[in-house]
C-alpha cells in the first residue's frame, strides 16, 4: 500500500471483508506500516495459529470474526469477535484458531 496516499485520503475499512480465509493455512495482510509501527489484518483457518514467540513492542490484537485462544506468559485467553487483547514487549505469546478467526494486530514500536 502506497502509504502517502492512505494518508493524504481517508478510507473506510470493512475488515471483515478486506481478508480471505485459505484451506490450512494463515493468512496477512499489511494495512498500514511507519517507523513507529504497524497494522496488519490476519485470517486464520480452523486449527491453525503461531506458536510461542516473543516480540520486542507491545501489540493489540482485535478479534474481528471467529474465536481464538491467544496465550500470553503461559495463561490462555479466548477471545471472539469484538474482543481485544494487548500482548506486552518480551512476553511470550501464542494464538490458535478455535475457530476460523480473523483479527487486526496494532504493533506499537515507541
Amino acid at each position: 500500500m502506497n502509504q502517502q496516499k492512505f494518508f493524504d485520503t481517508a478510507k473506510v475499512y470493512d475488515f471483515s471483508d478486506a481478508i480471505d480465509y485459505q484451506h490450512g493455512a494463515v493468512v496477512s495482510k499489511q494495512v498500514m506500516k511507519n517507523e513507529e509501527g504497524n497494522v496488519t489484518l490476519f485470517a486464520f483457518d480452523a486449527g491453525q495459529g503461531l506458536s510461542e514467540h516473543t516480540a520486542p513492542f507491545d501489540a493489540l490484537v482485535q478479534v474481528i470474526e471467529g474465536k481464538a485462544t491467544i496465550t500470553i506468559g503461559g495463561i490462555n485467553h479466548e477471545l471472539t469477535a469484538g474482543q481485544s487483547i494487548i500482548m506486552p514487549a518480551n512476553v511470550p505469546h501464542a494464538l490458535y484458531a478455535e475457530k476460523a478467526f480473523k483479527m487486526l494486530l496494532t504493533m506499537i514500536k515507541a
